[in-house]
């Protein structure tokens, strides 16, 4: 019989002993766990503590923080741009876009009919004032012309007939009154009738009658002849336009004929003969606007650049203008005139004028980025002597885009502020920096 002798065990763990028939296990038995150590609640206690304190900390941090940038934007002064106003007296400097024009244009029609007989100009050609451009054969004219000038001959006979029939009634008249006084003398003798007196007499108030009656027959021969005289004169004209003259120094700009043309009389509404332009001297047309046109007067300088033309300039004076606007554009045509006696220019240019137009009054011209609109209207922000803000109501006059001239609100000298915060209010402060103060280079006007 076998006899299993007790564990040993090392540590004091109780065990429990299970006895079987196929022998015996030892087992320890649960035992009740130990009281938590005091320094876990210490710790623990600390940790919260630590925490409570950090968010006190932050919260008191954040507060302080809030609380200072609260006083920043109550203390905040603003650093601006500035620039100081300029009174303006000088011209405005204003470029125009304009077209050059002949100075005189003449479209040149027939005023004789008949064919072309001679043509001595072409496109091109130069010319003088009465030379030839073309001859034109009219016979038909030539020929009343002759007409007239013989029924001018006839006229001017009669005239020699009536003229002869008054002589012949002053003759007949004279003898007349002779025998008038010789019956009168007669009848008061007792050597002759009564009714021979009375015949004396009344044949003296015929001869009268025949004088007077001569005279206007010479009358109205020579209102004959005057009127022949002035259809001869006519048909003379006429024919004097068999040859086509220059009516001025110029030249041939456009040829519409050529030799066996026919050519018609008194057709100013058809396509004429020849065109010709005289361009010594151009004319340059400019509308003006209405800013402008009040200031423009004749004589005032001018000069004209053309684009295919760099480098050069012409000189030319504002020599009229049309004395009122154009309703549809509110502008002001003027002409200026240009020498062009080398022939450098073109007529039927498109050009650049450009005037130095004298102001009608002084401007203070600011940029166009000092100006503040809103529902108290349009205003500038003028820096005071102690650095506050005045904010000054002010009128445009003339608006270029990039500047504007005032007509009213400034008088030129003021600090004012350019790209205003929204923030700036009247009596507000700001400080100026000096390398943020900008010069007063405005442009004086359109360009």
């Amino acid at each position: 019989m076998n006899e299993q002798s007790p564990i040993k065990h090392t540590d004091h763990t109780p065990v429990a002993y299970d006895a079987s028939e196929h022998g015996h296990r030892a087992e320890p038995l649960a035992s009740a766990p130990p009281p938590p150590s005091r320094r876990i609640f210490v710790v623990a206690g600390m940790i919260v503590a630590c925490v409570l304190g950090y968010g006190a900390y932050g919260h008191w941090r954040t507060s302080a923080a809030a609380a200072a940038t609260q006083q920043e934007a109550i203390d905040f002064v603003p650093a601006v741009r500035t620039m100081t106003t300029k009174i303006l007296n000088d011209p405005i400097e204003t470029t125009l876009p304009g077209q050059t024009d002949a100075f005189d244009r003449a479209n040149i029609f027939a005023r004789a009919t008949g064919y072309v007989a001679e043509r001595n100009v072409d496109i091109g050609s130069t010319v003088k004032k009465g030379d030839v451009l073309a001859r034109i054969a009219s016979p038909d004219l030539d020929r009343q012309l002759d007409q007239a000038v013989a029924q001018l001959g006839q006229v001017q006979a009669a005239l020699a007939q009536a003229q002869a029939q008054v002589t012949l009634s002053q003759a007949n008249l004279k003898l007349g009154n002779l025998n008038y006084a010789r019956s009168d003398d007669l009848v008061k003798k007792g050597f002759d009738t009564f009714q021979n007196h009375d015949t004396q007499q009344a044949n003296v108030s015929t001869q009268q009658a025949n004088v007077e009656n001569a005279q206007a027959g010479v009358k109205v021969a020579q209102a004959n002849i005057d009127a022949q005289q002035a259809t001869v004169n006519r048909l003379r004209t006429l024919a004097e336009f068999e040859s086509v003259r220059a009516p001025f120094d110029g030249t041939i700009t456009v040829r519409n004929i050529d030799v066996g043309d026919l050519v018609n009389a008194d057709t100013g509404g058809g396509t004429p003969m020849f065109t010709m332009v005289r361009d010594d001297v151009l004319r340059v047309s400019v509308n003006v606007p209405q800013s402008l046109a009040i200031a423009m007067r004749n004589g005032l300088d001018a000069k004209i650049q053309v684009f295919e033309l760099p480098g050069r300039a012409f000189a030319g004076k504002v020599a009229r203008s049309s004395g009122a606007l154009l309703t549809s554009s509110r502008t002001l045509a003027i002409e200026v005139d240009v020498d062009n006696s080398a022939h450098v220019l073109r007529a039927g240019l498109f050009v650049n004028v450009s005037f130095a137009v004298p102001r009608g009054h002084p401007d203070v011209v600011v940029p166009a980025e000092a100006l503040i609109f809103n529902q108290q209207g349009l205003r500038v922000a003028v820096i005071n002597p102690d650095k506050s803000i005045h904010m000054q109501p002010v009128t445009v006059y003339r608006d270029s885009g990039a500047s504007v001239e005032l007509s009213d609100g400034l008088r030129g000298g003021e600090d004012i502020v350019l790209n205003p915060p929204a923030s700036l209010a009247e009596g507000g402060k700001v400080k100026v920096n000096s390398d943020q103060k900008v010069a007063a280079a405005v442009s004086a006007g359109p360009k």
